[in-house]
């Protein structure tokens, strides 16, 4: 049983942290290279000087996320990164584990996490070495995207089955120290008589019991493979999580399920407690989204989820709002649970922008949501949003590379002032080669413009974080 009075002293902490940040002047962007496995790490302050403008003179130091293979290939698939408390510690989702991209061209990989010290993760010194690696565990699962930290434990999300995209049900309470599995949440399959995205969902078992064949293919159709996107829909393949508080004192766990296109809200007070299965969709159903969720972050006060509807793995079609979620209907079952949903990227109602990641501000009045297809971050107004969704969307700014190419936004984060959302974009270029052809864009919140690019940062980055006031 695992009991741990986290959630006053991670509120109270988050405070303090938030007041010291806000005087803190030293900063560094840590962003995932993604398909090349090593994380940035920017001088913020650098970033914004207009000489370094569209170079990649900010670029610090690049750690590795994994220890070369034998013959020097870089390994790893760095998806998303979060920090510890004290901004020590970072800990980093390989999406695929220890892989070299180039050769690993499926699904299904065996996720692990990287344990990184930031202060050797800033030293220019240390550039292309894995020096700042401190170890690395696997992660429990498949696909791994979603990542907390809470104290003492990980709380790891696995988006895929083994050489799968589909087929996974499970998140991860890992050990902080040393990796190990100290629980796993199991959630319920699709089941007759809720929302079904398809028909024929295969008996398997929750919380699993053994023995139990695996499942077994329904109605002669394929099931638990990539040959059939109408595959989809069974599992729920949790993606992004997001811890949220009720006003009855306990703490949700919530996810964004790709599979299932939906929103879940999960008692993590029972998982700490050892509970495995803590969705009860008869007390709070799923929420169903436009289409399947990625990106998903709570509100500073913990009483809203903001999430992305990035794409159908159904249909292949992807999505042009978000949903705000209000936690208090949400964990009740009662209507309005989705408080707002909110057209982002493009003027069009079927057009397709492909929201990404969502990022709250500080004061939690704003949330920047960044749209992969229309290349542009979208600015929501909270208030606004829950009265007129359709006005929402208050600022719509476009991203621009000095190459002229498409800007692709993925990974966003808030500075703790306030002022600057920093944004990651490019997309896949692997299969051009090795060149870093990513880049993070820096944007002025008071004004909405892009005001600093940074080029040459990994090739298809993801998620990152801003280190803020490290004690000397």
């Amino acid at each position: 049983m695992i009991r741990v009075r986290w959630t006053e002293c991670a509120v109270v902490g988050a405070m303090l942290l938030w007041a010291h940040l806000a005087e803190a002047k030293g900063r560094s962007i840590l962003a995932t290279g993604r398909r090349d496995p090593r994380i940035y790490a920017i001088d913020f302050d650098q970033a914004l000087r207009p000489e370094n403008n569209n170079t990649p003179n900010a670029i610090v130091s690049r750690s590795l996320v994994n220890p070369r293979r034998l013959d020097g290939a870089l390994l790893g698939d760095p998806a998303n990164i979060v920090l510890s408390e004290d901004q020590e510690t970072a800990f980093v989702m390989n999406h695929h584990g220890g892989v070299v991209n180039a050769e690993f061209l499926q699904h299904g990989g065996r996720a692990n996490v990287a344990v990184m010290n930031v202060r050797k993760m800033l030293e220019r010194e240390l550039d292309d070495t894995d020096a700042a690696l401190e170890h690395n565990f696997d992660a429990g699962w498949f696909g791994g995207v979603g990542i907390l930290v809470v104290p003492g434990l990980i709380v790891a999300g696995y988006s895929e089955g083994w050489l799968t995209e589909d087929g996974s049900n499970r998140i991860g309470l890992l050990d902080r120290r040393t990796g190990g599995i100290r629980g796993q949440i199991e959630m319920p399959l699709t089941g007759r008589g809720t929302r079904q995205l398809r028909k024929g969902c295969a008996f398997f078992p929750v919380p699993f019991f053994s023995p139990t064949e695996p499942p077994q293919i329904p109605d002669g159709e394929a099931f638990l493979s990539d040959i059939d996107p109408h595959d989809f829909g069974c599992w729920p393949d949790p993606e992004g999580l997001a811890l949220a508080h009720g006003s009855d004192g306990k703490t949700y766990l919530v996810s964004g399920n790709a599979g299932t296109e939906d929103v879940s809200i999960m008692d993590f007070d029972a998982a700490l407690e050892g509970s495995r299965v803590v969705e009860q969709p008869k007390v709070a159903p799923r929420i169903p989204v436009q289409t399947g969720p990625f990106g998903i972050r709570a509100s500073p006060n913990g009483k809203f989820i903001a999430v992305t509807a990035r794409e159908s793995n159904i249909t292949g079609k992807a999505g042009n709002t978000i949903s705000i979620i209000d936690i208090d209907l949400a964990r009740q079952g009662l209507p309005g649970a989705e408080a707002a949903r909110v057209q982002v990227g493009t003027d069009s109602p079927t057009g397709e922008a492909r929201p990404f990641t969502v990022s709250w501000t500080p004061d939690g009045k704003r949330i920047v949501v960044a749209n992969f297809l229309t290349n542009n971050v979208s600015i929501v107004d909270l208030k606004t949003a829950l009265h007129h969704p359709t006005g929402a969307e208050i600022a719509r700014i476009p991203l621009t590379r000095p190459d002229g190419k498409d800007a692709r936004p993925k990974g966003t984060f808030v500075t703790s002032d306030g002022r600057h959302a920093v944004v990651t974009g490019g997309g896949n270029t692997l299969s051009k080669g090795n060149a870093p052809t990513g880049t993070v864009f820096v944007i002025d919140l008071r004004t909405n413009a892009q005001v600093a690019t940074v080029t040459g940062v990994g090739i298809d980055p993801y998620n990152l974080v801003v280190v803020e006031g490290l004690d000397d």
